[in-house]
């Protein structure tokens, strides 16, 4: 198993065998720091999850850390839409695990089905990579620094796809599924500027997108080969 050949890539998420991955929904987290996200957000949100799992079909859905974005109180709107997008997966058929990340702290007062620090499918381990994983895997299924990329001027979620880059492990970082937040910009960035210990070398690291447009999958060579061309 290398990076990513196995994996499928659709609306932020990712799909390993018959488990969907998100991660950093920030079910809170509006336009602005300060204020709740809008309840039509959060139904878009909602949505995207549904056409996601009625997609894929998938026999589980992991929320790979940072559900929610509030540290010290969660709005009623926040519990209706954590518990909308339960009710969508049990609709589908997928059970729901969360695997916390640093935003979660108030996660059991809205969330009490199947928490993990760290969640393996085979090979492969998901968990928020806030923190080094307690587990050790081939890969790790990430979340929590909010990839982004700008090609030809216009900036685009991306995930960040890296072979032998942890302890000899690959590590596949998935981008922000909430669409208000502006993520960071890959293109400069060292590894001292990501926050997941997970990554060591940023120039090891090859940009995904998905191209909205035409629906594409379209893979880029390791950042360190590639940012002359950025």
């Amino acid at each position: 198993m290398t990076g990513a050949s196995d994996l499928a890539f659709d609306d932020r998420a990712v799909l390993l065998g018959d488990t969907l991955v998100v991660a950093d929904c920030h079910v809170g987290r509006g336009p602005t720091s300060g204020i709740e996200l809008p309840v039509g957000d959060g139904a878009a949100m909602v949505e995207r999850i549904e056409r996601l799992l009625a997609a894929h079909e998938p026999a589980e859905l992991v929320i790979a850390g940072d559900l929610l974005h509030a540290f010290e109180m969660v709005p009623r709107t926040v519990e209706r839409i954590v518990a909308d997008i339960a009710d969508a997966a049990d609709a589908a058929g997928a059970g729901v695990v969360v695997t916390p990340g640093n935003h979660d702290t108030m996660l059991a007062s809205v969330w009490s089905g199947p928490t993990e620090r760290t969640y393996r499918v085979g090979d492969t381990v998901v968990c928020h990579g806030h923190e080094p994983p307690e587990r050790d895997a081939e890969r790790y299924v990430i979340g929590h620094d909010h990839p982004t990329i700008t090609i030809e001027g216009k900036r685009r979620p991306c995930y960040l796809v890296g072979s032998g880059v942890y302890r000899g492990a690959d590590v596949v970082m998935v981008p922000a599924f909430n669409e208000l937040l502006r993520g960071v910009e890959v293109n400069e960035m060292s590894a001292s500027d990501f926050m997941s210990p997970l990554v060591t070398d940023t120039d090891a690291f090859a940009p995904v997108v998905l191209d909205e447009a035409s629906g594409e999958t379209l893979s880029f060579p390791p950042l360190g080969d590639f940012r002359h061309r950025l």
